[in-house]
Order: C-alpha cells, then sequence, then structure tokens
C-alpha cells in the first residue's frame, strides 16, 4: 500500500524538483554530490517540505540539509529555531544550521523580516555551497501575494506572483506552488510530524495575515469555491506576459541608452507603453535605486517626463535617485 495521497503529492513536488536539481549540477560537469538546504520555519508548510526532501533526497544521491532562521521577533525565538533544528537532524538532515538575523524597520516588518531572511538563506547557502534551498510556499501563498500585488497596483509582474524558481542561479525553488497549504498540513497530521503555528500568521496587525483569514474568505463567499486555484492560476499566465515584456524591454533598452547612460526621450516615446515603462524601472535600478522599494507610481511619474512634459523639475525616487529631462534626453543619477 502506498503512502497517504497527501503524503505522496509533497513527494513528488519535491522529487520533480530534485531531478532539476541533478540535471543542471551534472550541466554544470560537477562530479560531487549537489547539497540541497531546506528553510525551515517549524510550520506545517516547511516541515512537510523538510521531511518530503529527507525521503527524496537519498533516493536520487542528493545531499540534504536544513538551516532556520532566528528573526529575534519573539520573547524565546532563540529557543523555538534550536527546537526546530533539533526536528530538522531528527529528520537526518545535514548540515542543520540556525541563523540569528536583526530585523531592520525600513519598508515595514514584513518587508524588512523578508529581506533580512533571505539574506541569510543567500549566506548560508554561499558558505555550504548549496545547489538550491527549497521554500515552503503553497499554492494559498501564491494566491495571497497576487491579490497584495493587485492591492497595489504594480502591474503584471507584481501579479506573476513568486516563481518556482529565482535567485542567483536559481537558487531558491518553491516545490509547493500547485500544493495547497491543507494538502501540506495533512501531510504532516500522517507522519506525526509536530508543527509551530507562528502567531504572527494570525496576528492583524500584518497584512498578509488579515488577507488570510479575512480577505480571502470573505472572496471564496462572495465568489464560490476556487478562488485561489484561479488566482494561481492567473500568476502563471501574468508570469508568461512579464518574462516577454521583460525580453522586449530589455532588448529595446539597448536602442534608447547612449554611451553616456542617458535615455533617449522621442525613442523611448516611440515604445509601446508597457514596454518603456519596463526600460525606465530597469534603468532607475541600475542607478541605485533598491527595486523592492520602487512602486509603479514612481516609474508613472518618471514617465511622464515623457508622454506630458511641462517642465517639471526632477524625479526623486528611492535609493536617492534623480530623474530629470534635459533637452531631449532623460537623465538618471543617484545623489
Amino acid at each position: 500500500m502506498g503512502p497517504h495521497p497527501a503524503v505522496a503529492a509533497i513527494r513528488l513536488a519535491v522529487r520533480r524538483v530534485l531531478h532539476d536539481v541533478l540535471t543542471h549540477h551534472c550541466a554544470q560537469d560537477r562530479h560531487e554530490p549537489p547539497l540541497v538546504l531546506v528553510a525551515c520555519s517549524g510550520g506545517a508548510d516547511s516541515m512537510a517540505l523538510a521531511s518530503a526532501l529527507a525521503f527524496e533526497a537519498p533516493k536520487l544521491g542528493v545531499r540534504a540539509g536544513g538551516v532556520t532562521i532566528d528573526h529575534g521577533l519573539q520573547e524565546g525565538s532563540d529557543l523555538r529555531a534550536a527546537e526546530v533544528a533539533l526536528r530538522l537532524r531528527a529528520l537526518r538532515l545535514d548540515p542543520v544550521e540556525v541563523v540569528a538575523v536583526t530585523v531592520g524597520r525600513e519598508g515595514g516588518p514584513e518587508a524588512a523580516a523578508r529581506d533580512a531572511r533571505y539574506a541569510a538563506l543567500d549566506a548560508t547557502a554561499e558558505r555550504h555551497g548549496a545547489a538550491a534551498i527549497l521554500l515552503g510556499h503553497t499554492r494559498d501563498d501564491q494566491a495571497e501575494t497576487v491579490l497584495l500585488g493587485l492591492a497595489r497596483g504594480s502591474g503584471t509582474r507584481s501579479l506573476s506572483g513568486m516563481a518556482a524558481s529565482s535567485g542567483t542561479d536559481g537558487r531558491y525553488r518553491r516545490p509547493f506552488l500547485d500544493v495547497d497549504r491543507q494538502t501540506a498540513r495533512k501531510a504532516c497530521l500522517i507522519q506525526s510530524l509536530p508543527v509551530w503555528d507562528d502567531p504572527h500568521n494570525t496576528d492583524p496587525a500584518y497584512t498578509r495575515s488579515r488577507l488570510r483569514h479575512e480577505g480571502l474568505p470573505a472572496l471564496e463567499k462572495a465568489l464560490g469555491k476556487g478562488v485561489v486555484e484561479a488566482l494561481a492560476r492567473t500568476a502563471q499566465l501574468s508570469r508568461d506576459d512579464a518574462d516577454a515584456l521583460d525580453a522586449w524591454a530589455a532588448a529595446a533598452e539597448g536602442t534608447v541608452l547612449d554611451d553616456s547612460g542617458t535615455l533617449d526621450v522621442a525613442a523611448l516615446f516611440a515604445l509601446p507603453p508597457a514596454v518603456r515603462r519596463r526600460v525606465l524601472r530597469r534603468a532607475v535600478i541600475a542607478a541605485g535605486s533598491p527595486a523592492g522599494s520602487l512602486f509603479a507610481r514612481h516609474i508613472e511619474e518618471v514617465d511622464r517626463l515623457i508622454t506630458a512634459w511641462r517642465g517639471q523639475g526632477a524625479i526623486n525616487l528611492p535609493g536617492r535617485v534623480g530623474v530629470r529631462r534635459q533637452g531631449g534626453r532623460l537623465v538618471i543619477r543617484q545623489g
């Protein structure tokens, strides 16, 4: 008799990702087995992911380890992180590491915690030479991300949600984007895996928490079941569109940018608006504006220097980046 359907689903999702990691690893002509780490908070999603990795990795000749991040935002968080590390070692993952981080304030508490977490995960991957880090984001998380992007009015890229593979050389892998949260929780229950429910996930002070416990249930009540699945499909369709537009913008950039780094206004005006705004965003980020702090309204202001020029002054953007129109050129400079 095979495993419970929930357990089988999470193992299959992880197996597919490990096969992909192995293929990429072999293509680089590396002879040692690749190391794959799971980022684990101790919650149901990441514990289900850790258990599936521990089961599948040895069968494929992949080394499997784990890392848990102590954000230091709750009393006793260090003890909680140590407990999660013990659970990962009990699954025979090795190496297992606890990394403590200091969470800043820029961008709000959720964004600051995310930035600190990914910086720590990047450093851990570099330190251990990991080929990939698995993240436990589920289809439900994807749906929430799409709705948050819609609320921000950030365009197609924001609606595309989280990528199955992202980061340097596709370091971050999200095997569970087609797996719902309930399946992951059920897999933990079937395997008697202890899980920790982060109180921040139910704290109404956090936007994502309100969306999870109030917004999505209200949408399902009003529109019927299937909202989460529909939003996840929207993410994939939006990602395909955004990838095509990004490729177009990357090619167009060479036709509007000169050696001094200024942009030709007439050439920009001739581009379709969706492509032009992407070119502008790429140029502003290249000048030093942090991508995470750059919103659609910022790019719209810059775009008006091209499409609605009335002699307005420089636009000041995050990262101390200024944009001004000088004759027929757009000048983007930091400081």
